[in-house]
């Protein structure tokens, strides 16, 4: 055999090994969990045969606690680049089958470089999470490649696309990482996040509590919104990412892949000319308006399961991708209050950085009252949503449906936040409150002073509706720019981009704004 052949053999048998990761002993201990290994995770999310991988033979260099003794090709974590439905992205994915996942400096140096790639060719980077934090042996240098990936991921913010997915734990420092991508995928009753753990919590707090109740899956996706999208396999994780893919661009200087659309943009629906209660205190299924007006019924929701009052998420008209922003009568009436504020800035805020079109469907009685929202700084959660809204220069098209009432009609994408195009249907009522509030406080001291107190406010009740609640005052002063019927509302949204799809708008410069934190 010549020396060639000799370094190809080692060659081989190298890849071999890398590819294994901890070995087979510890791979069936990972698909005992239920989980599948880096690799096959990768495997699932890439289109075939497209992984180019980078880095396979990296070896940490500590030699701390016998370290030196543990060493595996690649150091517990997989990187590359590959594509998703042709469109290029990059990925990197830890191995805990090595040393727990946990992250190393040299691990570390694997992910910045696979983060830095992304930033120079301008696509999205996702990362896919099992690790058991800092590897403890490493100490400063552990916490110095945390940091670093996080500077990262700061810079690549509102640049290119950053997803996470918590395919296993995640806790500690490792965290934040996660919470400063635009996505957080979890698997259901796998997948955990915590700053602190079980063990520490009681030792601190007393407070007894399993991982799952801490930060598992349900947590993060009902009620601390940490987590966008739960899966009950990894093979719905991955279609899930990759659908979340299909209706984002590349990076901040594109816009999102537009497709062929086969569903006829002047389709009307009758229905949607009687789904409004004649009783404007009955509520009605916002989703079934969504999925009557966007194409074929596709709707890929975001926070499906955090703040219901509010609707996010992505959805075509006329095949060109938008975020949709809608209130939900079904739950709470609507109405806007800390957490619905926040989950709606945040992705009005990211449609924004990445030139994706926004159409709110407005239905909305107001903010939630009581001390509860006060405490928790409802004033700063609903001013991050105005704030984002009057940020936006994408095409921004808003839809009256039923009522918007006071502060939350301005903060759900008003004509004086920048709206392009604002319609209303015909039942809609634009006023500082409702009639019964309206007429409560102004006629307060003539209904004392009245025959029939009861008969006098109902008939100022009907003067007050005749006068503010209908959309022709705020039509008659051009802050709605047309009333038109419920059956046309897909025309006139598809119309309305049509329009906007080459709008120029620019903002004063500066370094960047102070949102309401």
């Amino acid at each position: 055999m010549s020396n060639q052949q000799e370094n190809i053999k080692k060659l081989v048998e190298k890849r071999a090994i890398a590819r294994v990761g901890g070995g087979e002993k510890a791979i069936e201990k990972q698909h005992a969990k239920g989980k599948l290994t880096a690799r096959e995770r990768i495997e699932l999310l890439l289109d075939e045969g497209s992984f180019e991988e980078m880095d396979m033979f990296k070896l940490h260099r500590c030699h701390n606690f016998g370290m030196e003794k543990k060493q595996y090709y690649g150091d517990g974590v997989v990187t590359g680049s590959g594509t998703i439905d042709g469109r290029l992205v990059y990925v990197f994915a830890q191995d805990f089958t090595v040393n727990a996942g946990s992250l190393s400096e040299t691990m570390a140096e694997k992910i910045c470089k696979v983060m830095d790639e992304s930033m120079k060719m301008g696509v999205p980077c996702i990362g896919l999470n099992d690790s058991g934090g800092a590897r403890i042996q490493e100490g400063v240098n552990a916490l110095a490649g945390f940091a670093n990936i996080f500077q990262r991921n700061i810079e690549a913010s509102g640049v290119v696309p950053q997803i996470s997915a918590i395919c296993g734990p995640c806790a500690g420092g490792a965290v934040y990482s996660p919470a400063i991508t635009d996505f957080i995928f979890m698997l259901e009753n796998v997948s955990y996040m915590f700053l602190t753990g079980p063990a520490v919590v009681k030792s601190v707090t007393g407070e007894e509590v399993t991982q799952e109740a801490l930060g598992g899956a349900s947590v993060h996706s009902t009620k601390s919104g940490v987590a966008h999208f739960t899966c009950s396999t990894e093979e719905e994780l991955a279609q899930k990412i990759r659908a979340l893919i299909s209706f984002i661009p590349q990076n901040n200087m594109e816009t999102a892949p537009r497709i062929e659309c086969t569903d006829p943009i002047n389709r009307t629906d009758e229905a949607l000319n009687d789904i409004l209660p004649d009783d404007p205190n009955k509520a009605y299924n916002m989703y079934d308006i969504i999925g009557s007006i966007i194409d074929n019924g596709e709707f890929l929701e975001v926070h499906k399961n955090f703040a219901k009052n509010i609707i996010v998420g992505f959805a075509r008209f006329n095949g060109q991708s938008v975020g949709i922003v809608a209130n939900q009568p079904k739950v709470y009436a609507g109405v806007l209050d800390c957490n619905a504020s926040r989950k709606a800035a945040r992705f009005v805020r990211f449609c924004d950085a990445f030139n994706i079109p926004i159409v709110t469907l407005v239905d909305v009685p107001g903010f939630l009252p009581g001390t509860g929202q006060e405490y928790n700084a409802v004033i700063d959660h609903g001013a991050k949503l105005l704030f984002a809204y009057g940020e936006a220069t994408v095409p921004k098209v808003t839809i009256t449906l039923r009522k918007s009432y006071g502060g939350s009609h301005i903060v759900m994408g008003c004509k004086q936040l920048k709206a392009d195009i604002n319609y209303a249907w015909p039942n809609t009522e634009i006023a500082v409150m409702g009639s019964k509030g309206a007429v409560a406080v102004l006629y307060a001291r003539a209904a004392k002073e009245a025959a029939d107190p009861k008969a006098f406010l109902a008939e100022k009740e009907a003067e007050y509706n005749e006068l503010f609640n209908n959309p022709y005052q705020a039509a008659a002063y051009g802050y709605i720019d047309d009333v038109i019927e419920p059956k046309n509302t897909r025309f006139r949204i598809c119309r309305a981009l049509a329009v906007l799809q080459n709008k120029r708008q620019t903002r004063p410069a500066k370094k960047h704004g102070n949102i309401p934190l």
